[in-house]
């Protein structure tokens, strides 16, 4: 159903590295975009419990059994990750561009053996769930920003016409019976559920794990090993602050957020749109969006996310900068859908230090108009990816 953005940097690694990953959390649709890029590929699950167990045993056969002359697409590489080594052995007795195509959830297991195993000799490409521009190609995007934050961007919402807070309420219940089980040794899953929820009240505020471990009744050591398992999951991210001095003292604590609106809404028990309007979260749940938006359209590109925020100790702060080399792209977001003359303050503040032209950064608003203003340029939540 989805044309994912993400194809045309598959295709154009596929020229040049024996090896692809595909990673991503659980449903976004990795295992699809490389059926789909890779038709001619012969595709394995090592969730299968057989091929697991024939992988484990005997790995240089497992590999001789599936030869082809197109390649493999090997879902799921985190259960068997000395598999990676056999395949290192196959890359280098053969020159074979985009032979092996491996998809993973588990983002601090795939990761650190590809990177120690198959260095030089594969390319890593994010997948997360649906972008705006994603979902706008396919006219699946919803009309107004609480619809999309509550409805999220996992795939199989949008192609089985799922109800969002069902599925998103599986899913959680799902990842933290299965998965956490799997990375960790979480004795009490309960207390793991209240921290997952916590996090998502958290949202778009500085990470205090003094306050966040207090709170979930556990200790620093613990919340930050499992924010750590929340992050290579890929349910979480970390906004680090641009440190960018004019002067001024900065705060240095990374923001909270969430890769996909719906799950943090399950979290935090908002089920209709007209809740999430009218909830204080609002701001920090729209500002979530746009962010992780942002995120996934450069990962689509396959560039390394470079998105930063910027606060001093006087308050004064941006709530999203790009950095496009060595140029710093200012951004504000406002989820209100009438543009008031305090949205443009911080943007006014920082352009007066930077000394940059105004007309360079945006203001993103939960309206539907864009235009060019002598303050910035007032972009449409639904048009985020024009940036």
């Amino acid at each position: 159903m989805f044309k994912r953005d993400a194809e045309g940097i598959l295709k154009e690694y596929a020229k040049g590295y024996p090896a692809i990953a595909i990673l991503g959390p659980r449903q976004s649709g990795k295992t699809t975009i490389g059926k789909a890029v890779f038709n001619q590929h012969t595709y394995i699950s090592l969730e299968n419990i057989n091929n697991r167990q024939f992988a484990q045993t005997d790995p240089e056969k497992f590999l001789q059994a599936y030869e082809n002359q197109y390649g493999l697409i090997i879902d799921e590489i985190q259960h068997v990750p000395e598999l990676l080594s056999y395949i290192q052995t196959a890359i280098d007795a053969h020159d074979r561009p985009g032979y092996f195509i491996l998809t993973g959830s588990q983002n601090f297991i795939v990761h650190q053996s590809v990177s120690q195993t198959l260095a030089g000799r594969i390319a890593i490409v994010t997948l997360l769930p649906l972008s705006i521009h994603e979902l706008s190609k396919a006219d699946e995007l919803v009309d107004s920003p609480e619809k999309a934050i509550l409805k999220g961007g996992y795939p199989r919402i949008y192609n089985k016409h799922l109800q969002a807070t069902n599925w998103y309420t599986y899913y959680i219940n799902t990842y933290i019976e299965r998965d956490v089980r799997q990375i960790t040794r979480v004795i009490e899953l309960s207390v793991f559920e209240r921290f997952l929820k916590l996090c998502a009240g958290r949202i778009g505020q500085m990470l205090n794990i003094s306050a966040l471990a207090s709170d979930a009744g556990i200790t620093q050591q613990t919340a930050k090993s499992w924010l750590s398992i929340l992050q290579a999951s890929y349910l979480i991210f970390l906004l680090e602050p641009h440190y960018t001095n004019f002067n001024k003292r900065l705060v240095k604590m990374p923001k909270l957020y969430f890769y996909d609106t719906g799950i943090a809404c399950a979290l935090l028990g908002l089920i209709e749109a007209d809740q999430i309007r009218n909830n204080f979260m609002f701001g920090a749940l729209f500002e979530a969006y746009i962010i992780a938006d942002l995120i996934k359209n450069q990962y689509n590109a396959g560039q390394k996310p470079s998105v930063y925020f910027w606060r001093d100790s006087h308050g004064h702060e941006i709530d999203c900068i790009v950095e496009r080399g060595s140029e710093l792209i200012p951004i504000e977001i406002k989820g209100g859908q009438t543009i008031a003359g305090d949205f443009f303050t911080g943007l006014d503040w920082w352009n007066a230090q930077a000394g940059t032209n105004p007309e360079n950064g945006y203001l993103i608003y939960g309206g539907n108009m864009s235009h060019q203003r002598s303050k910035a340029y007032v972009l449409a939540w639904n048009k985020i990816y024009r940036i």
